[in-house]
């Protein structure tokens, strides 16, 4: 399959034809973790293309990296295919989070043909306005106590390594990926409530701004929702749920979940 896709750029490495798309969002991959899925991350970049990708914030995570320097040739493997998009022409825009806000100081500069900001607004196919941040400002926990969120992230990163673990071993048995930390965070209403209050909030900042709708990650909880005529988007994360969001050249939005996209492709496979 890897001859195929190296003589035929259509084709991804998996032998199935290439998808295109006019936008791509994806955020929260926290490269330099035990927890990012890159070998997901990186199937999903070799699968599809885009005119537009927006790096919606925590692509690195600085806050584990000052404790603990980790950077497999995998997470190197995706910097060098985003570099490479931006080089053939498409529009990267990179706009930090409060795990990578080191690079916040860059906004308004672009680096390697990728432009840094602290927001930005997209408009769409069919003509629609969306603002574009990652969300960590609605966030009253980071904003109004930046220890609670450290050791909030501390306690997050425990459950990360047992979601390797449980995948590990479902991987022994030829079982797909599932999320152990999104489970386990879907189940705790006080985690549901919060994710509610989080989206309203940035849906209303969305509506002060004058545009048709907003996506952000931060949350890594992948949404499509509308709020009293505003369009909320989250893209999710590549550290439990697997997720993007794409636009399609009508305008059509969708969230694409890649753990399924591969089980399906897998399927595909043993009909044929």
């Amino acid at each position: 399959m890897k001859t195929l896709s190296k003589q035929d750029k259509r084709f991804g490495p998996s032998g199935t034809p290439r998808r295109r798309y006019r936008s791509i969002w994806i955020s929260d991959v926290h490269l330099g973790t035990r927890g990012c899925n890159h070998r997901l991350l990186i199937d999903f970049l070799d699968h599809c293309d885009s005119d537009h990708l927006y790096l919606v914030g925590d692509i690195i995570d600085g806050w584990r990296m000052k404790k603990k320097f980790y950077w497999p040739e995998g997470h190197n493997a995706i910097v060098r295919r985003v570099m490479k998009r931006a080089k053939r022409g498409t529009k990267v825009v990179y706009i930090p989070g409060n795990h990578d806000e080191m690079f916040r100081q860059f906004s308004g500069l672009d680096f390697g043909s990728v432009e840094i900001r602290r927001s930005a607004v997209h408009t769409t196919a069919d003509g629609r306005r969306l603002l574009v941040l990652h969300g960590d400002e609605f966030d009253a926990v980071v904003m109004g106590g930046r220890w609670l969120a450290f050791a909030g992230d501390a306690a997050y990163t425990l459950l990360l390594r047992a979601n390797i673990a449980v995948n590990a071993v479902r991987r022994m048995f030829d079982l797909p990926y599932w999320s152990l930390s999104a489970h386990a965070k879907h189940r705790v209403k006080d985690a549901v409530a919060f994710i509610s209050r989080f989206e309203e909030t940035v849906a209303t900042a969305a509506r002060k701004r004058n545009v048709d709708g907003v996506v952000c990650g931060h949350i890594h909880t992948a949404e499509e929702r509308e709020f009293d005529g505003i369009a909320y988007y989250n893209d999710g994360d590549w550290v439990e749920s697997c997720t993007a969001l794409v636009e399609h050249f009508d305008g059509r939005m969708e969230i694409l979940h890649w753990p399924s996209e591969i089980a399906a492709r897998g399927a595909a496979d043993m009909a044929a």
